[in-house]
């Protein structure tokens, strides 16, 4: 058993690696619909950001390869934090949107980085029976991360609006506070990581080329199904995040909600954080105990239908907030209970000599069917309105929970052994 004082940093670790990439893929679509950017810009310009996690296999090697992983999440999450910074400078700039585009994506390529070597050191670190605990764990502060972006930074925003009565200088300042909050993960980092890489996976890749690491993944069993399975599952997802806010934001005679930006930071950063917290630890101790097998598909409903309520609050606008509320804390603890489940699946497809690269291949076509559909997103919302884009949505789950019944994975993978289980296995 690894003793590294796990909880002293995978929590922050893990909030280090979903903090930014929610400002980059999240915040922005907010930030650019309170600046005045068209829904459809932000549908192509913001899904562009997502092609960094398309594309990090390419370099992912690299990254075995030269230094430790923990120097590499340490120099990331800094350059992370000067480009927040940088672009809470240049949002009163003339041309700001194509200036801030830029610099997201300077973080965006950096956060990519930062997960592909967060993701291998906690390999390394973590025994398998640790991995599998502490996976709910991390499925909750990541996603956790994302709502104190969406929560507490989006209240932030609309706070400042109300007291500047100055949009531009409220997201300004609110992107400079998301710097220095990237700055203190860092140093805390800095200081609680444990130093584990005397010997590292990169002893094995350095005995491969980069050709043979991304043929072997390729070489994997029903590599075809388990690559449509990843691509598909996020489809409905992937369109959902981006169309979401602007759902909430937008004034009811255009079909949305009428709610301000702080009423949006109120509702996902309070009972949102909640619900994600309580359903993200469930998750994880629900795998350990029963198995991968057991819970995928019960994990994935949880996660898919609480799309339904949407649909519900575009098609009746109720008067009372209350249904928003409702709506967002079934969403949030669905995500939360049952995202770990196709986490863990990854974790089992990347298993094998060059897990790291592998794990880093498969989350790269994770994030290549989140940036397709969210960069289309905007048009289909557009033409069918919200009342049909959410049933749309709903009906782009189908596809991935069918594909998820044919894979072929050990039932009981993610399970915790118990230790008279293991010592009889050894025997």
């Amino acid at each position: 058993m690894k003793d590294n004082k796990p909880w002293y940093w995978i929590p922050f670790l893990n909030f280090a690696s979903g903090f930014p990439y929610a400002i980059i893929i999240s915040v922005s679509v907010i930030m650019y619909k309170s600046l005045g950017v068209a829904n459809e810009d932000i549908g192509v310009y913001t899904s562009l950001l997502y092609l960094p996690w398309v594309i990090k296999p390419l370099w992912s090697p690299f990254i075995d390869l030269y230094a430790t992983k923990r120097k590499w999440f340490l120099a990331m999450q800094l350059v992370i934090a000067i480009a927040f910074l940088i672009v809470g400078l240049t949002i009163p700039m003339n041309h700001f949107f194509m200036l801030s585009l830029a610099l997201f994506w300077v973080a965006a390529f950096a956060s990519a980085s930062n997960d592909v070597a967060s993701d291998g050191f906690y390999m390394l670190a973590l025994s398998k029976d640790q991995q599998s605990f502490f996976l709910g764990i991390r499925s909750t502060f990541y996603r956790l991360s994302m709502l104190t972006a969406n929560g507490l930074i989006v209240i932030l925003g609309g706070f400042l609006e109300q007291k500047f009565g100055d949009k531009t200088k409220a997201w300004s300042y609110t992107m400079i506070v998301v710097a220095l909050i990237m700055a203190f993960l860092t140093i805390y980092n800095f200081f609680t990581t444990p130093k584990v890489e005397e010997i590292t996976e990169a002893e094995v890749i350095h005995k491969a080329s980069f050709g043979e690491v991304f043929a072997t993944f390729f070489q994997k069993k029903q590599i075809g199904l388990v690559l449509a399975f990843i691509l598909l599952f996020r489809l409905g997802e992937s369109q959902l995040l981006k169309m979401l806010t602007p759902f909430l934001i937008d004034e009811k005679a255009k079909g949305g909600m009428g709610l301000t930006t702080e009423d949006v930071g109120i509702i996902y950063g309070t009972f949102g954080v909640a619900a994600l917290v309580v359903g993200g630890i469930l998750g994880g101790i629900a795998i350990s105990k029963g198995g991968l097998r057991k819970w995928m598909l019960p994990m994935f409903l949880a996660m898919h239908l609480p799309i339904i309520g949407f649909v519900l609050l575009a098609h009746f606008h109720p008067a009372s907030v209350h249904y928003i509320y409702a709506t967002v804390i079934a969403e949030q603890f669905g995500y939360g209970f049952g995202f770990a489940a196709f986490m863990m699946y990854l974790i089992y497809v990347a298993e094998g000599e060059s897990k790291t690269s592998h794990y880093s291949i498969a989350t790269g076509f994770m994030a290549l069917g989140m940036m397709l559909p969210g960069m289309a997103s905007g048009f289909i919302q557009q033409y069918l309105g919200y009342g049909n884009f959410f049933i749309w949505v709903f009906c782009a789950t189908i596809p991935g929970l069918i594909l998820s019944q044919f894979l072929i994975y050990p039932a009981e993978f993610g399970k915790k052994v118990k230790e008279n289980d293991s010592l009889s296995q050894k025997k």
